[in-house]
């Protein structure tokens, strides 16, 4: 946590300011699938409560916190309310385990008369030099908290929507920890830091004791595992429960799924652990395949440079250029956020037949022979 009282409170306020980040992004969201769906439908979707119907946002909260607290009479206490708190923790978990900008390298400084630093500060909840497995291990707990809200239920259609939803994640979570065993492979590492700065720079191709560097393309990993990210990409959404596979919730045969007998602020912390899932996945999605939070082109060294020649002081610049990583890093993740909304509202729910098939007999097969490919283009081109 630090080494003295400072860089212990200000790991502390990190990692509460990056929970609050994570949780107030919801809000947001919400709006803009509001509003994104409607421009798609041809409506004008919430535009009553304020401005662009941004107010509706906080209408909605109070609405839900004066929900009148129910119990199904068949249901678990003690399961039913412990469901919704689970399911926010692995979001959480997840993506304060993930980058979210340059380290912040501050030199020594004098404070209430005390000098304090050198210090160095990632911008992530905490440092996790296995960053994949964490994540990849915490992520699959989201299947208990489905369970539990469907067991906790005591609804027929509740516990009909815990088992679909526990038997897609487990399906899909095959797929989609085979298809970034290419890019383990191709940085040679677990954590995110070493691969985010392993894209630095122009697309360099090593093979054969030559490099092939080509100037108008960043060193992103989409351009050396373009069927790993598709992959991986489209099992985030079945992790998320998101449409085309949100079967799990299907309206039409299961009513809600696994949170029909949930309401009020119970039902809201189901929905922030949606769309945590959903940022998570379109920040692995960053990291992995698209440089993270570095600036095409340029090395997190050369942005401090460059901010150097203008910034006031040392620590000054290094501020300025981690919260400039940090903006890049919001601008890729909210393009994949939008994708995520995009694709809810223009493609058809999946029947489930077709959906276990798609995972077993598709995404698996082609994950796994993207691994054994990846292995030998890169054992033949170290040869």
């Amino acid at each position: 946590m630090g080494s003295d009282s400072l860089e212990i409170s200000i790991n502390v306020i990190k990692m509460i300011l990056i929970f609050l980040m994570m949780v107030q992004a919801v809000p947001i969201l919400v709006w803009l699938e509001r509003r994104g769906s409607a421009f798609i439908q041809n409506r004008l979707g919430p535009n009553r409560v304020g401005p662009l119907g941004l107010v509706q946002l906080l209408a909605d909260a109070v609405k839900f916190l004066q929900k009148e607290e129910f119990i199904p009479a068949k249901g678990i206490r003690v399961l039913y309310y412990a469901a919704p708190v689970i399911a926010l923790v692995p979001a959480t978990l997840a993506f304060l385990a993930i980058p979210i900008g340059a380290p912040m390298s501050l030199e020594a400084f004098e404070l209430f008369g005390s000098e304090w630093g050198p210090y160095r500060f990632a911008l992530q909840g905490y440092e996790v030099g296995v960053g994949i497995v964490f994540v990849l291990g915490v992520s699959s707990l989201a299947a208990y908290a489905v369970l539990l809200a469907g067991w906790g239920s005591g609804n027929k259609y509740s516990i009909l929507g815990a088992l679909r939803a526990s038997s897609q994640m487990i399906s899909y979570e095959l797929a989609l920890g085979l298809s970034i065993v290419g890019v383990i492979l191709l940085y040679g590492s677990f954590n995110f830091s070493d691969m985010i700065l392993a894209q630095q720079g122009p697309l360099a191709i090593k093979a054969f004791g030559r490099e092939l560097v080509i100037g108008w393309l960043p060193n992103w990993g989409i351009f050396f595992q373009p069927l790993g990210a598709i992959l991986f990409f489209a099992a985030t959404f079945a992790e998320s429960n998101r449409l085309p596979f949100d079967l799990p919730e299907g309206e039409a045969e299961l009513v809600a799924g696994f949170h029909v007998e949930y309401g009020g602020f119970k039902m809201l912390l189901f929905f922030i652990g949606e769309y945590g899932h959903m940022m998570v996945a379109s920040g692995l999605m960053a990291t992995f395949y698209f440089g993270g939070y570095q600036v095409p082109f340029m090395s997190p060294d050369q942005v401090l440079a460059w901010v150097s020649t203008w910034a006031p002081g040392a620590n000054s610049a290094a501020v300025i250029s981690s919260l400039l990583h940090h903006v890049v890093f919001l601008v890729k993740i909210a393009v994949f956020l939008w994708i995520f909304i995009h694709v809810r509202w223009t493609l058809p729910r999946f029947r489930y037949d077709q959906l276990m098939d798609l995972g077993w007999k598709t995404m698996l097969p082609w994950a796994l022979a993207n691994t054994i490919l990846t292995a030998i283009v890169i054992a033949v081109a170290a040869s």
